[in-house]
């Protein structure tokens, strides 16, 4: 299954992508993330997109954010 990634990676202030729309955390466990996960997860996006509608990023995904995700995700 394709990650819904579209290289356009800035977090809002909930970390959420404002490209894909995912959490971090969700973003994080992607790759190692079953298919009925997966699918969960892209259940969610277009709600999210109208939810978002018009939030900005507040900033950019840093590697510091992933590995912080990575320790609370215990991955």
């Amino acid at each position: 299954m394709h990650s819904p990634c579209v290289a356009r990676c800035g977090l809002n202030a909930d970390d959420y992508c404002m490209g894909c729309f995912r959490h971090i955390d969700e973003i994080v466990i992607w790759s190692q993330a079953t298919d009925p996960q997966k699918q969960q997860i892209l259940d969610k996006l277009a709600e999210r997109k109208q939810l978002f509608l018009g939030d900005r990023n507040n900033k950019t995904l840093s590697r510091a954010q992933w590995l912080k995700a990575e320790k609370r995700l215990k991955l």
